[in-house]
């Protein structure tokens, strides 16, 4: 096998191996690590299937297989229970960093200011000139 392929390994497999589907209709599927191995071969390098190298299979093998399990969300099942974590890691790092932020990024002086229309506070203040006016057009 060539060392620049993509190839499960047994731990790997241990783990996918369980969630891929059983009993389907039709003729028996071919090697199921070859084929799988040849997806995720696509998928990490990115050429196009009809790209994808002879060691994994047919390349319409390996696109159906990743159309049709994707469309049935069995990938979805895979990928969650592979990524999910096994248990406590070993090691754990800590990280003290801190940003420092601008003066004036807490909002200006005094912090945000929320005024509502009719407030008593506010109708005692408001000044007006109405009553000015109504004076001077009568001639008082």
């Amino acid at each position: 096998m060539e060392s620049h392929l993509f190839w499960f390994n047994d731990e790997q497999w241990a783990k996918i191996a369980p969630h891929l589907p059983t009993n389907q209709p039709g003729p028996l599927r071919k090697d199921d690590r070859l084929i799988l191995s040849g997806i995720m071969h696509v998928l990490k390098i990115g050429c196009r299937w009809v790209d994808c190298p002879k060691a994994y299979g047919p390349h319409k093998t390996i696109y159906n297989r990743f159309a049709r399990w994707s469309e049935r969300g069995i990938w979805q099942r895979i990928f969650e229970t592979v990524a999910a974590p096994s248990g406590p890691p070993e090691q754990a790092a800590l990280d003290s960093s801190h940003v420092k932020a601008h003066r004036c990024a807490s909002g200006g002086k005094g912090g945000p200011n929320f005024r509502r229309l009719g407030l008593p506070r506010a109708a005692a203040t408001a000044k007006s000139t109405r009553s000015s006016m109504r004076s001077s057009a009568r001639g008082y």
